[in-house]
């Protein structure tokens, strides 16, 4: 490690470990522990940083507020809930008994109760679409000129208003336990054939079942991204690995391609001279057979002895000609002066030669 890691390492009192706690300080970074060995002064700014911050990035001010928030917020959803799953369990109430008349009779108090449960369902929903809220603003005109006042003069009379509330509370009862139940029956089919007392006893341990169950999916989607990221680094270095084998296999194999290919040219040329000489032993093993079926042995006995005798005269007239061409390169060097010399030298020459062959001629005739 480098001098500046170094001084990081002492200055934050840390160990070895340091980049393995700043990786898992920012576990939403795609960072790496070569990257920190690269960059120790960022490594050294991630270490600070994450004395004054969590793992998704906040501060512990803002952290501190943000899980209030979250608390306040989550209290007033569990209000909501309760009241809304209340209100539409009266609603799947009511809707139950108009499915119910129309496939059985149905006894006329209770009858009574869901209309009276309807209609005031029916109100309190009118009454909260009418009644304005503190944002808004308190002069604008009511939908249909309608205040809650006016809506609440439909409401069922008061008799019948405290009998369907007296008959409320086991009515719902009643109604959430046949939906617990049928959520019981779908979350194990296999206990639908058992007594009711079974069931109620083990929907008594469904939430804790649901919360286990919920917890372990959780669970087994944590693990689930963990193995994701591994799988993408492990993907990552295999890449890598993988780069540099086929960079080596491409070297190893242009080295043997080379080498295979000088033995070959080698193993090349030894059999083309190979049959180069036996295409000559071939031809000259022709040319005997030639001569053979065209001259006798004493005939080609002579033309060796002639051939002979002519190389020898040809080698001869060579080194003449070329002991003449010395000489007249040699004259050649002198110039034209001595040209013009050797053409008088000739002319004079053939002159004696005419006139040496004329005294010749006058000798002959005189005898």
């Amino acid at each position: 490690m480098s001098s500046s890691a170094e001084a990081t390492n002492v200055l934050l009192g840390k160990s070895d470990s340091l980049h393995q706690e700043v990786l898992s300080s920012f576990p939403l970074c795609d960072l790496t522990e070569e990257d920190l060995i690269e960059n120790p002064q960022f490594c050294k700014l991630l270490a600070i940083l994450a004395q004054h911050v969590d793992q998704s990035g906040l501060t512990v001010p803002l952290k501190t507020e943000l899980d209030k928030a979250e608390q306040k917020l989550q209290s007033q959803r569990r209000q909501w809930l309760r009241f809304e799953s209340l209100y539409r369990s009266l609603q799947e109430m009511v809707q139950d008994q108009r499915v119910r008349k129309h496939h059985a009779t149905v006894p006329p108090d209770q009858t009574m109760f869901c209309e009276t449960m309807e209609r005031c369902l029916l109100v309190a929903q009118c009454v909260r679409q009418l009644d304005p809220s503190s944002t808004t603003n308190p002069d604008q005109p009511s939908v249909l000129g309608l205040s809650p006042e006016h809506v609440m003069e439909l409401m069922p009379s008061e008799k019948n208003v405290q009998r369907m509330k007296q008959s409320v509370p086991q009515q719902l009862e009643k109604h959430l336990k046949d939906k617990s139940l049928s959520l019981l029956s779908y979350y194990q089919p296999d206990w639908e054939s058992e007594s009711e007392g079974l069931k109620v006893m083990k929907l008594s341990h469904l939430s804790a079942q649901l919360d286990k169950d919920k917890k372990r999916a959780a669970s087994l989607q944590e693990h689930n991204k963990e193995n994701t990221v591994l799988l993408q680094r492990q993907s990552q270095l295999y890449l890598t690995e993988l780069t540099k084998c086929i960079q080596l296999l491409q070297t190893l194999i242009l080295h043997h391609r080379l080498t295979v290919q000088t033995d070959l040219d080698k193993k090349k040329l030894e059999y083309f001279e190979g049959k180069c000489e036996l295409v000559l032993q071939k031809i000259k093993t022709e040319m005997l057979e030639i001569q053979l079926e065209t001259y006798t042995p004493d005939t080609i006995a002579a033309h060796k002895k002639m051939r002979e005798k002519l190389e020898c005269e040809q080698k001869a007239c060579k080194a003449e000609k070329q002991s003449v061409e010395l000489k007249l390169a040699s004259f050649e060097i002198l110039g034209k002066e001595f040209q013009a010399l050797a053409e008088e030298y000739c002319r004079l020459r053939q002159e004696m030669e005419v006139k040496s062959w004329a005294v010749k001629e006058f000798t002959h005739y005189n005898k």
